[in-house]
């Protein structure tokens, strides 16, 4: 039954979305295991209009708040105001309350504003004044951030990508897809949605996720990729050792754990399988592997080296 409800999300969300299926099972990994996602893409590859689509396929709350240079933290999470009628001071709310927030080119606001989403994310609530108010479950941040863009962007430290559990690098669709887009816009061909689940049984697919299965010797493969990235001559990686300043934390296994359970059951499996760590490693530790100069000065990809990696490894 479960995995008719996961086809039946994904057969929802493609009257919408054509291709760009990473993105749609990151989205879902995301809401069946808590965790945020940074999406990275040029404009126009309807990253926007996916993380829409879902919301309205699982009956969620949603809302967009467009990053700026001149954001403040209250313009996310709201703040205390003056009532001239009653003469008291009232809380009024950001957009932070909501199920599914997309932080839209996250790397324009300063680190203030970054830093007041990114304590929410961790945490859950958010202090306004004298009073803290918990965020209603599930809670996503969806943040976008566009590669080519440089000029009045900050970049988000280390620490705050590290929230992240997804980096998901969004591409071109293929060239099929983009004809079948271009022709369903100019007909004005618009396809009625229906919703396929709400939270409650999404709150239940989240417990069936816990239920997947995951060998103790897959367990111990994934904590061998985490720590091949921050000592990597200790797994005759010699050649690599040099392009890496920083490997994963601590989180990005935790991740990984939760992650490929979510894969799995996706995929309509109820164990995990080496497979299901190929196509989530990336995702989870893109964003987490910090670079040398060398490796900058070189164009080297963390991609390719965290190819590498799951090359060398031998899978249990």
């Amino acid at each position: 039954m479960d995995n008719n409800i996961i086809s039946n999300i994904k057969n929802e969300i493609s009257k919408v979305i054509i291709g760009q299926g990473d993105m749609v099972d990151a989205i879902l990994i995301g809401l069946l295991t808590n965790g945020h996602i940074l999406l990275e893409g040029v404009p126009g590859l309807a990253k926007t209009t996916t993380v829409k689509t879902v919301a309205n396929v699982i009956d969620l709350n949603f809302k967009r708040v467009q990053f700026t240079p001149d954001l403040l933290p209250s313009d996310i999470i709201g703040a205390q105001i003056y009532d001239m009628k009653t003469g008291e001071f009232k809380i009024k709310r950001g957009p932070i309350f909501t199920n599914l927030l997309l932080a839209d080119e996250i790397n324009r606001a300063p680190a203030k504003v970054q830093s007041a989403l990114l304590e929410v994310m961790q945490e859950r609530q958010v202090t306004i004044a004298d009073d803290t108010f918990l965020v209603e479950a599930p809670f996503l941040v969806l943040a976008t951030q566009n590669p080519i863009e440089q000029e009045g962007a900050y970049s988000l430290p280390e620490a705050q990508l590290d929230r992240f559990m997804f980096k998901i690098v969004v591409g071109y669709n293929t060239k099929d897809e983009e004809y079948e887009i271009a022709k369903r816009v100019s007909a004005n061909e618009i396809l009625e949605m229906n919703k396929v689940i709400d939270k409650n049984t999404l709150r239940d697919l989240k417990k069936e996720v816990l239920k997947v299965h995951i060998d103790k010797e897959l367990e111990e493969y994934i904590v061998d990729i985490i720590c091949a990235t921050r000592e990597p001559e200790n797994y005759d990686l010699e050649e690599i050792k040099d392009y890496i300043q920083f490997g994963a934390s601590p989180r990005a296994t935790i991740d990984m754990f939760k992650a490929v359970k979510a894969m799995a059951f996706i995929r309509g499996n109820d164990y995990v399988s080496p497979i299901d760590i190929a196509l989530v490693a990336k995702n989870v530790l893109r964003h987490r592997i910090i670079l040398s100069y060398e490796a900058e000065a070189m164009d080297i990809k963390v991609d390719d080296l965290i190819q590498k990696i799951l090359e060398k490894i031998d899978i249990p």
